[in-house]
């Protein structure tokens, strides 16, 4: 890795075939169902940072302002968002890298080229980025999982929805179209989150694309504690909706996929 605005925090790690997740944050992300899971990964993987992108580079603080701790009129800390690579292990000992933090705010094709060699460098297999997006689906049903990938190979080992839509892309499906350049199979998994909902978490989501990642890439996680929140939060949604008919809606054809150009 040769540039100045990402350096490895000690020595390049050791790691054997890497699975790389992404997930960035700043674009479509309904409930915070990806981060949760993204959350829940970088715990029971244990990881800890390799490498740390430069923040001035690539984030622009007038957007992501600094948070100011401040008691009784001491400053105490700055805390500033930053993009890091993580490092860990699954339930199965398999490595993991997660590449974490805010979606750079600029640089994008310096930032995807890094990422791309040192992908490389530490022989990464196969990536995997996690999103959510709202659409008309209940909450009593579980959360269905949709897909994109500039693979057809990719595409045809997993069984997730396909869609047909032109949306403004965020940084990880630059990260996608990079991977698969370089001859590494790269998707995204997106879960479907009812629309009357998104404002509150949804560890359904979540627990969606954890098990998508599974079904993607073979990494096992337990994520316990957010599994456990799966039946406590459908309790509170039914109650939620049983106050609140007008919230309802009727569940569409379990193969329907949201079709528009």
């Amino acid at each position: 890795m040769e540039d100045a605005s990402a350096r490895w925090v000690d020595d390049r790690p050791e790691v054997t075939d890497p699975v790389l997740l992404v997930g960035l944050s700043g674009w479509i992300d309904a409930s915070g169902a990806a981060k949760a899971a993204i959350d829940a990964i970088t715990a029971d993987a244990e990881s800890s940072p390799i490498v740390e992108f430069d923040d001035d580079t690539y984030i622009d603080y007038r957007a992501r302002r600094p948070t100011m701790e401040l008691r009784e009129g001491l400053h105490s800390v700055l805390h500033w968002e930053r993009i890091l690579l993580s490092a860990g292990t699954d339930q199965t000992g398999q490595d993991v890298l997660v590449l974490h933090g805010p979606e750079p705010d600029m640089a994008w094709h310096r930032f995807t080229r890094i990422v791309g060699d040192i992908a490389v460098e530490l022989g990464v297999r196969h990536m995997a980025h996690l999103g959510a997006y709202p659409f008309a689906v209940p909450h009593t049903r579980p959360a269905r999982l949709s897909i994109s990938s500039p693979s057809q190979d990719v595409l045809a080992r997993v069984p997730f929805l396909r869609s047909t839509i032109d949306v403004p892309a965020g940084a990880a499906a630059a990260l996608e179209r990079e991977m698969h350049d370089r001859g590494i199979p790269s998707i995204g998994i997106w879960a479907q989150v009812p629309h009357y909902i998104t404002s509150m978490p949804y560890p359904s989501a979540s627990v969606a694309l954890l098990d998508g990642t599974r079904e993607a890439t073979g990494l096992v996680f337990e994520a316990a504690e957010l599994r456990a929140e799966v039946i406590s939060q459908g309790r509170r949604l039914d109650q939620l909706v049983a106050n609140n008919p007008g919230a309802r809606v009727d569940a569409p054809p379990a193969r329907t996929a949201l079709r528009r150009r």
